[in-house]
């Protein structure tokens, strides 16, 4: 338990924010009827998309859905990624949500079946629940004795002091309370700099200090505090009260917490390694304990798994098992594939998923942008990477978008700003566009520069009658 405290503590740590692919995303833009809006947080067009989405959205949040799962199908550059980002930012970070693609389970150094697990219990959380003693209240006084010998001597580096002690006198609305301090006690409040009209909180089993504010009542004693200085009520009742605590964990992280001597540790060395099927089912059988004895409840999240195509037959029967699980999150798959063969077989089927399988999915298809979809989208992604166009640019880069792709579109936008820097301008214009346009090939011109001198590159296999651009890019 102490272990998942201090996981659970970690995550408060601060984190640096990057523009990515999909950071503009902030939920699925849906009104409380769960209509969606033309553009909203982010996301742009697919309405019918998005509304299906904001429906497996509720029936998640109701616990309705358990051990389902939903296939997002639609050509490259549909928003299908954006779909599911938006699912997970709509539910916040009290569900579990883990994405993956399943090229990457194969990157691992773990068998398929091992990669597949460890993927599905880190979307399954794990709330468990613990009393703690806490003592909160008002320093009146803080006063520690000396000890009469030695008191020249310097303790060693991070060891305390022999024989500092000393009394701390916390008080509420209703009553006054001195303490007896040991030498710990008293680096703990020396760390956090309590000092008198400070509103603190001791965890009597962990012996942490948190400082919680300074005190109202005594804000008027001091001419000057800081900015940031939070001014909070002195607290009410009795000093020693009985709190419930919550730590939110996955079932991965426990597993890794219990089959590594590192500990938790582990989870940051990212060599999680196989783990023992005695390890999870020790586990599982605990945290089940927990649940009868309402200590715990299970959590089910979602699972992503990106072209989910490049599944093998093997990986498919597995998930077809796992679903079945009670314990299972909500699995939410994308694959951009049409009538493809089932790898690991010489059998073809609608996005290479077996017929059994597919059998269970809910399906959310999306449909190709529209100019103005494009248009607004560049908009978006121009206020997230802090990139200021002109009209006229914006317009050629849309155009762009839509004669080669938007994701080609985007790609431009940062590198149009570093053209538009190197000329020392603040604003950038039709030729910085022009210039990255003719720097940087999409795929069409690519294809067609290969075709015309595929002769001079190693290994070629198109034949001279095939040499033409579009078809072979179909193909």
């Amino acid at each position: 338990m102490a272990e998942l405290k201090r996981l659970s503590e970690s995550r408060d740590l601060t984190r640096i924010e990057r523009i990515g692919a999909h950071s503009h995303i902030r939920g699925l833009g849906l009104d409380s009827s769960l209509e969606a809006r033309d553009a909203s947080e982010g996301m742009v067009g697919q309405l019918h998309a998005r509304r299906g989405a904001g429906l497996i959205l509720q029936l998640i949040r109701q616990g309705k859905i358990a051990g389902r799962a939903v296939l997002l199908a639609g050509q490259p550059g549909t928003g299908k990624t954006a779909l599911a980002m938006g699912i997970a930012k709509s539910l916040g970070a009290e569900t579990p949500f883990a994405s993956v693609a399943a090229s990457e389970l194969f990157s691992l150094d773990l068998s398929k079946t091992e990669a597949l697990t460890q993927a599905f219990r880190r979307a399954i959380g794990v709330r468990i629940k613990e009393e703690a003693e806490i003592i909160e209240g008002e320093v009146v006084e803080i006063s520690i004795d000396r000890p009469l010998s030695g008191a020249g001597a310097a303790a060693p580096s991070g060891a305390t002091a022999p024989g500092k002690t000393g009394r701390l006198t916390l008080k509420t609305t209703d009553m006054e309370t001195v303490y007896e301090l040991g030498g710990k006690m008293i680096e703990a409040l020396g760390r956090e700099k309590v000092q008198s009209g400070d509103v603190i909180a001791l965890d009597k089993a962990s012996g942490k200090v948190t400082k919680l504010g300074r005190s109202i009542g005594r804000s008027r004693d001091y001419d000057a505090v800081g900015a940031h200085t939070k001014f909070v009520k002195c607290p009410e009742g009795e000093l020693q009260k009985r709190k419930e605590v919550v730590h939110c964990v996955t079932l991965h992280e426990i597993d890794v917490i219990n089959s590594r001597t590192q500990g938790f540790l582990a989870l940051f060395t990212g060599d999680t390694g196989e783990i023992r099927a005695e390890v999870r089912e020790q586990i599982d059988t605990k945290v089940a304990e927990w649940r009868e004895e309402g200590k715990a409840e299970i959590v089910p999240g979602v699972l992503f798994i990106d072209e989910v195509h490049m599944l093998d037959i093997e990986c498919f029967s597995f998930l077809n098992r796992a679903l079945e699980n009670d314990m299972a999150p909500i699995l939410v798959i994308a694959t951009n594939r049409g009538i493809t063969s089932i790898r690991g077989t010489n059998y073809r089927s609608p996005h290479g998923i077996p017929p059994d399988f597919l059998d269970r999915l809910l399906i959310i298809t999306t449909q190709p942008y529209t100019e103005d979809d494009i248009r607004k989208i560049l908009d978006i992604r121009c206020d997230e990477e802090d990139v200021e166009m002109s009209a006229d640019a914006k317009a050629l880069l849309t155009k762009i978008g839509v004669e080669t792709s938007l994701r080609y579109a985007i790609n431009l936008i940062t590198s149009a700003a570093l053209a538009c820097q190197k000329r020392k301008g603040k604003v950038v214009e039709m030729d910085d566009i022009s210039r990255v346009y003719g720097l940087f090939l999409d795929v069409k011109r690519s294809t067609q520069y290969l075709m015309e001198y595929q002769s001079q590159y190693m290994f070629h296999e198109v034949a001279a009658g095939e040499a033409d651009g579009d078809d072979a890019m179909q193909s």
